[in-house]
C-alpha cells in the first residue's frame, strides 16, 4: 500500500446522515461492521452519531483499534457576519477531532436545498458579495481551527451547494489562502457536475488535503441536471454506486494520488441514507477489496 495515501470509510457509507434517525444503523453495529469490512480509519460523520465526550469515544474506537482520520461539518458561510454563528457550531466538532488525534476538519458548505425535503432554501447562485464572503469567511474559520485547535479546513464542494461545478471550486480555491483552506476532494460530487478529479489534482496538486472516494452513476447525474432533481432524491435513486462500476475510474484517482508529495487519507464515503442496516456491509467489504487493490 502507498505510504502517502490511506483508505478508510465514513458513517456515510452506512447511510448515516443524522445524529439521531431511527431508520439509520445504530452506531455500535457501524463501528463493528467497519472492522468486519477490514477498515481502520474512519471519520467521525455527523456529529452526535457517534459519542461526543473523548473519553467515551476513545473507548469504542480503541476496542476495535479504530483510528479517526477527519471530523465533517456543514458551514453556512456564504453571507457576511455568519463566522461567529458558523465558529460556535465548529468548534465543538474541531475539539473532538484534535483529541482523537486526527489534523483534518471537512467542510461542507450550507446547502441551497433542504437536505430532506429537496426545497429551495435561498437562491441558486452567489453575488459577489457572497462569493467575498464565503471565501473570506473560510479563511478566516480556517486560521481559527489552525491557531486553536491543530485542524485544517477541508473544503468540500457539494452537489446543490453554490460550489459544485468545476469553474465553481477552481474560483474557491484561487480566491482562498491556502495556509488556511484545501480541497477535500470528492470524487463523486466532482463527477456529478461533469467535472474532472484527475484535471483537479493536476491543475492543484498542493491544494489537495484530504480524499472523499465515490462514484456516480454518469446517466442519472445527467438527468437529475435535465430534471433538476434534487441531490437528496438522487441519492434515493441510487446515484452513488459501488465502485468499480461508475464515473470516475478510483483506480486512475489513486494514481495521481500517489504522486503528489503530501500525506492524504481517501475516504469511501458512498451516500446510501436511507438504507436497510443489512445493506453497507457487503458493499463496504467489497469496496475494501478494490481499492486495497488499486494501491
Amino acid at each position: 500500500m502507498a505510504k502517502n495515501v490511506v483508505i478508510g470509510t465514513a458513517p456515510d457509507s452506512w447511510g448515516i446522515w443524522f445524529p439521531d434517525d431511527p431508520n439509520q444503523t445504530p452506531a455500535d453495529r457501524f463501528l463493528d461492521e467497519v472492522v468486519e469490512a477490514g477498515y481502520e480509519w474512519i471519520e467521525i460523520g455527523s456529529f452526535g452519531y457517534l459519542p461526543t465526550d473523548p473519553a467515551q469515544l476513545q473507548d469504542a474506537l480503541g476496542r476495535r483499534n479504530l483510528k479517526v482520520s477527519g471530523g465533517t461539518t456543514f458551514a453556512r458561510l456564504q453571507h457576511p457576519g455568519t463566522i461567529d454563528e458558523v465558529w460556535a457550531q465548529v468548534a465543538p466538532i474541531a475539539s473532538l477531532t484534535a483529541a482523537m488525534g486526527a489534523k483534518d476538519l471537512v467542510v461542507i458548505p450550507d446547502l441551497w436545498r433542504d437536505d430532506l425535503t429537496g426545497n429551495e432554501k435561498e437562491s441558486r447562485t452567489l453575488s459577489n458579495e457572497q462569493w467575498t464572503a464565503l471565501t473570506k469567511n473560510h479563511d478566516e474559520l480556517g486560521r481559527r481551527l489552525l491557531e486553536e485547535y491543530g485542524v485544517r479546513n477541508q473544503f468540500h464542494s457539494h452537489a446543490d451547494s453554490h460550489v459544485g461545478y468545476q469553474p465553481d471550486v477552481e474560483r474557491f480555491l484561487e480566491a482562498t489562502d491556502p495556509a488556511y483552506v484545501n480541497l477535500c476532494l470528492d470524487t463523486g460530487h466532482i463527477a456529478y457536475y461533469g467535472g474532472d478529479s484527475i484535471e483537479l489534482i493536476t491543475r492543484y496538486p498542493e491544494r489537495i488535503g484530504y480524499l472523499h472516494l465515490k462514484q456516480v452513476n454518469a446517466e442519472l447525474a445527467a438527468r437529475a441536471l435535465a430534471e433538476d432533481i434534487s441531490f437528496s432524491q438522487t441519492v434515493r435513486m441510487d446515484i452513488m454506486v459501488e465502485p468499480p462500476s461508475g464515473t470516475p475510474d478510483l483506480a486512475e484517482v489513486l494514481r495521481a494520488a500517489e504522486q503528489l508529495p503530501q500525506d492524504l487519507f481517501a475516504i469511501v464515503e458512498q451516500d446510501m441514507y436511507p438504507c436497510s442496516p443489512d445493506r453497507p456491509l457487503p458493499i463496504a467489504r467489497r469496496t475494501y477489496t478494490y481499492l486495497s487493490g488499486c494501491l
